[in-house]
Parts: structure tokens; sequence; C-alpha cells
């Protein structure tokens, strides 16, 4: 970037974040408030996911006149992602921020948006997730016993990042132990690309690449820079080779227990709070890159079509098409075109 006047630190975006102003205006006394709520998220306390969703849980305290009070428990004070996803189903946690990578374990069809090169870009993201897409994936979410709380949020496009050596081509992940998230088509795209994959929670990232139990990772760079995962690893490969959201979800018994002005409260808020994590991450994705390179990364540009072709020769496409099925998948293409 050229000009100091155009950079957005993640420090300032943090402090303007938080200065946002509460409009809702408390209509009694504080008091004992009459639902008491649990939050929690996966993500490190500084991404945008979390700075908003502390602002959604303060507002619905102030609009509901303290009857419904949310307490938030952020990067995995309750636990890690599947843990979550366990206590979401159970009543353990009343709401949960998590990605749609983790949730697939559970609702299969959720990793439908996880397919390796499918998305161009964020115009079809969005096209796809508000639209017939996202709606498929909601409805076999809620089949868990989890309610959909709001419009996806962006948990980014995922890039590749290494320590000994750059991952430009297929040929450089043959044997490549590379840390995945917890979901089986992240799995699947890495073996078929010739990597060892192997499944570990976020939580325990950073010391499984500190000591070098596996020698890369994948993930966005909102992730990367948050987790200080730059701190153990020295190249990014700009692959974009698998975009992934955010779903915040409701205990199904909790949601149902609030009369229907405080779910309506809690919907619009959460809605509100994903949108806002759209436009933060979007200018975060702006300067972010300069922020790691200027904390000792160096990027490297990758063939995004050798990648592409690689799956397809290796049946990745067709094998996932099969386990999706022919409907969803048509409705994959209607957004992102054809895959194969």
């Amino acid at each position: 970037m050229s000009g100091k006047g155009h950079r957005i630190s993640r420090r300032n975006f943090m402090v303007a974040a938080a200065a946002v102003p509460l409009v809702a205006i408390r209509t009694r006394p504080a008091q004992a408030a009459e639902f008491e709520y649990k939050l929690a998220t996966g993500q490190s306390l500084s991404q945008p996911i979390n700075i908003r969703l502390d602002q959604a849980v303060k507002r619905i305290k102030d609009a509901s006149g303290g009857r419904l009070e949310i307490k938030f428990f952020p990067a995995s004070q309750l636990g890690s992602d599947t843990d979550l996803l366990t206590q979401i189903r159970s009543g353990g946690v009343d709401f949960l921020n998590i990605a749609g990578s983790v949730l697939s374990t559970v609702a299969p069809v959720a990793g439908i948006a996880n397919v390796g090169f499918a998305f161009s870009d964020y115009g079809q993201v969005w096209h796809a997730m508000d639209g017939d897409l996202g709606k498929l994936i909601a409805s076999q979410i809620e089949k868990t016993g989890a309610l959909v709380m709001a419009k996806p949020a962006d948990n980014t496009f995922r890039q590749i990042s290494s320590f000994a050596k750059p991952i430009k081509t297929p040929a450089d992940l043959a044997g490549y132990r590379i840390r995945v998230p917890v979901s089986p088509i992240f799995t699947s795209l890495f073996k078929s690309l010739g990597a060892n994959p192997t499944s570990i929670n976020f939580n325990e990232l950073y010391t499984a690449l500190q000591t070098h139990l596996v020698d890369g990772q994948e993930n966005g760079l909102v992730t990367i820079e948050a987790g200080k995962i730059y701190e153990v690893q020295k190249y990014i490969s700009e692959t974009n080779h698998i975009w992934d959201p955010f779903f915040i979800l409701g205990n199904r018994r909790s949601v149902k227990a609030l009369p229907d002005d405080l779910q309506a409260l809690v919907r619009k808020e959460f809605d509100q709070a994903a949108m806002e994590q759209r436009a933060d991450t979007a200018k975060l994705n702006l300067t972010l890159k300069d922020q790691l390179v200027a904390k000792g990364i160096t990027f490297e540009v990758s063939d995004k079509e050798a990648f592409r072709k690689e799956l397809s020769a290796a049946g990745f496409y067709k094998e996932w098409r099969g386990k999706f099925g022919e409907d969803n998948w048509k409705i994959l293409e209607a957004a992102a075109g054809a895959l194969a």
C-alpha cells in the first residue's frame, strides 16, 4: 500500500469497532436477568466475529431491558470446536459460532460450501450463501437439532502456509504433513493432492506447528494473523483453495424457551453482527498481506489451475458429487459454475 493514511491496522480496527455506539436504551431498572444464556466461540479474541458478537450480546441485554443476558465465552474457553459442537446440541451452551467445515461432521451437506476451488470470488460466495445454497445448508443444519440464527459470516478464503518450503504446485504437497480442521472434505481434498493431512482442532494448532508435528496448515489471512501463525511459519501460498462460512447457531430448546419478542431480537442482532463481520473482514483482507509481510512472511503465487486439474484427475469432484447428491450439486454449480 502506498500511503499510510490508507492502511488499516488490526489495532485501529479494533478500537474503531469497539467504539460503535449502542443505540438501544434500557427500558427498566437493572435487575437479575429473566434468561441467562451462554454464547461460545472457538475463534481468537481479536477476530472480527468475536468483536461483533460481543457488541451484539451487549445490545441484546440493553434492548431487552435486562431480561436476556448472554454471557460470552470466546477463544475456546468452554472447549475445542468439536467439544462446542456437542454442547450446542446438548444445551451445554445456548449459542455458538462455528465454522461450516467443522459443522459438516454432524451435518454433512454443510461441507458443500467447502468444495475445493469452487468459488472464484466473493460475488459468487454471497450469491450462493444468501440464496439457494445457503438455504440448503441451513435446512440440513437444523435437522441436527440446532437452529441457524443469522446469515452466514465470513471465515474467508483459505491459503496454505508452510515452514520449510513454499507450496506452489501439487507436486510440492507430495507427502506433506498439513493440518486441516476436523472435516472430511478437507482431508479428502489434501489426500487427493498427495499430501498427508492431519485433523487438529484450532486451539492445538500453534503448538502442532511449533513442535513440527505438522509442516504446515491452511487458513484465511484473518485467522493466520489473529492466531499468530506467522510466528511458526515462513511462507503463505495464495491458493484460495476453499472458502468457509461461519454459522451462528442456537440450541433449539433454549431459543424456543424465549418469548417471541426476545427470539426476534436475538436473530436481529446476530444477523447484524454477521453482516458487520463480513464488511470488517473485507477491509482487513486489503491490508493483512502487507502486515504479514512486515512480520516476516513470504507470499508465493500458486498455480490454482494445476491444483484444480489434479483434484479432477484424482476423482475428487466425482466423489463429492456422489456424496452430496445430484440435486444438491446442481445448486452449487448454479452459483459457482461447472465443477468436474
